[in-house]
C-alpha cells in the first residue's frame, strides 16, 4: 500500500515547532512496509487543507494526518476530512464521557464549551481513544481509501499510533513485513554502500536500505512474505553475508541498542572499569555513556580538562608536552588517557582533545582536528581525526569516534 503524511499547523510552516511527528511516522511506515512517496505540511487554512487532503487521497491508499484536532477554531482537520469523505459530524457519547473524566481527574470544574467540539466525530468514523489527551484519533474508510487522523502533540500521537494505529495498518497489509537492523561503526556510508553494492543492485526481496548517522551507518534489511517465519527465513542469509563483509564493524543487530549501550555492555562483559577525560567535548562523551542504565557498574569517573592547567593538575599531562606539542596533539591525548588511569585506577580510559571551532584553528591545526586516545589493558590506541561541520557537529563526531575507538581497543585486547 502507498501511504502519505500530512502535517497540519501554521506553527510548523513558520518553524516555531520542529516536526518530529513526521520523522516518527515515516519510520513506522517503513517498518510496516508501506510505500511512502509524499510528505506535506499545510497551514490552518481550510481551502489549502481541503485541496491537500483530496490530492493525497487521489494518489495514495492511506493518508495519515497529524494535528488540527484540538478545540480551537483553527483546528479544522476533522471537519475538512469529513467533508472530503462526504460524512457529517455527530457527537460521540463515549468520547464526551472521556473528555469529562479527563477534566474531572484534573479538578477542572468549568469546562469551556469549545472543548466539546472534540467529541464531534464523522458519522462513520472509527474512534480511537486518546489515553493522554482529549482529542480522539479517527479512522475514515471509503472506496478503498483510508484517512487516519491523529492529535498533534507527540506525547499523544506516538502512544496512540503504537497502541492502535500500527496494529490496524498491519492487518490491512496483504503481506507480513519483517525488518532487521544492522548497525555499523568505524566506517562511512559511502564505503559501506560500496561494500554491498552488488547486493543492493541484485536485491528484490529482501531489500537493504542504508542510513547515515553521526559516526555510524545503519542497514535495514526488510522482507515481505506470507508469514513472519517465512520473512525471517528470507532475511537470514542476508544477515549472514553482512556479517561476513563487515565483521566486527557490526556493533549490534538490535534496533534498540545504541553505540554507547553496546560499549557499556562490552565493558561489563569484559569486567572493565572506565574513566573519561575530555577537552573539546566538554563532558559530552560521559553524558552519552551516562544515558545507559547500569553504567555505574563500569564508569568510575569523568574529567573535563578544558584548560592546560586542568590537564596538568587532574590527569598529569606534562608541562613540557603542552609547551612542545600543544594541547591538541597525539602526545597530549596519550598522556591524558594514561594519566586518567593512574589517577583513578580504572582498567580503561578514553581521552579527547581537539579544536571544535569556530575559532582557534590554524594552518597547522585547523578547526575539526581532534585526537582521541584509548588506553586499555596496557595498550594504547590513538586516532587523528579531521571533522567538518559546526561546533556541535564536530563535538558529536568526536564522541562517536571515541566510542568506536574504545570498542576497538576492548575487542583487540579481549582476554580469551
Amino acid at each position: 500500500m502507498v501511504a502519505e503524511l500530512i502535517s497540519v499547523g501554521t506553527e510548523l510552516l513558520l518553524g516555531n515547532i520542529v516536526n518530529t511527528n513526521a520523522a516518527f511516522l515515516a519510520r513506522e511506515c517503513a517498518k510496516l512496509g508501506l510505500s511512502l512517496y509524499y510528505q506535506t505540511t499545510v497551514g490552518d487554512n481550510p481551502e489549502r487543507l481541503r485541496e491537500t487532503v483530496r490530492q493525497a487521497l487521489e494518489r495514495s491508499d492511506v493518508v495519515i494526518l497529524g494535528g488540527g484536532l484540538g478545540p480551537t477554531q483553527d483546528d479544522l482537520t476533522k471537519e475538512i476530512t469529513a467533508e472530503v469523505f462526504g460524512q457529517k459530524l455527530k457527537e460521540d457519547a463515549h468520547t464526551r464521557e472521556r473528555i469529562q473524566t479527563y477534566f474531572d481527574a484534573r479538578g477542572t470544574k468549568n469546562i469551556t464549551e469549545n472543548n466539546w467540539k472534540q467529541a464531534m466525530v464523522p458519522e462513520e468514523a472509527i474512534v480511537v481513544d486518546n489515553d493522554n489527551g482529549t482529542a480522539p484519533g479517527l479512522i475514515l474508510e471509503k472506496d478503498g481509501k483510508i484517512a487516519i487522523l491523529l492529535p498533534g502533540p507527540p506525547n499523544e500521537l506516538i502512544p496512540m499510533f503504537r497502541k492502535d494505529i500500527y496494529p490496524y495498518l498491519h492487518e490491512k497489509q496483504p503481506e507480513t513485513i519483517v525488518s532487521e537492523m544492522v548497525k555499523l561503526c568505524g566506517i562511512g556510508e559511502s564505503r559501506a554502500e560500496t561494500m554491498i553494492s552488488d547486493m543492493i543492485e541484485a536485491q528484490t526481496n529482501p531489500t537493504i536500505a542504508t542510513y547515515a548517522k553521526t559516526g555510524e551507518v545503519h542497514l535495514r534489511v526488510t522482507a515481505r512474505a506470507e508469514s513472519e517465519e517465512a520473512a525471517r527465513l528470507l532475511i537470514k542469509p542476508v544477515l549472514k553475508e553482512l556479517r561476513v563483509r563487515f565483521g566486527s564493524q557490526i556493533y549490534t543487530t538490535d534496533e534498540h541498542v545504541s553505540l554507547e549501550q553496546a560499549v557499556v555492555d562490552l565493558l561489563k562483559e569484559q569486567e572493565l572499569t572506565l574513566t573519561t577525560v575530555e577537552s573539546c567535548t566538554g563532558g559530552l562523551l560521559a553524558g552519552r555513556l551516562v544515558n545507559v542504565p547500569g553504567v555505574s557498574e563500569v564508569l568510575k569517573q569523568g574529567f573535563v580538562t578544558y584548560s592546560n592547567k586542568a590537564k596538568r593538575k587532574l590527569v598529569g599531562v606534562k608541562k613540557a608536552t603542552l609547551r612542545e606539542y600543544g594541547a591538541v596533539s597525539d602526545r597530549t591525548a596519550r598522556e591524558m588517557a594514561r594519566g586518567a588511569i593512574l589517577t583513578t585506577g580504572a582498567d580503561a580510559a578514553v581521552a579527547v582533545t581537539g579544536i571544535a571551532g569556530p575559532d582557534g584553528g590554524s594552518v597547522e591545526k585547523p578547526v575539526g582536528l581532534v585526537y582521541i586516545a584509548v588506553a586499555v589493558r596496557g595498550q594504547m590506541y590513538v586516532q587523528e581525526c579531521h571533522f567538518t561541520g559546526d561546533r556541535l557537529k564536530i563535538r558529536e563526531s568526536s564522541v562517536a569516534s571515541a566510542l568506536t575507538l574504545l570498542r576497538t581497543g576492548i575487542l583487540e585486547t579481549a582476554e580469551d
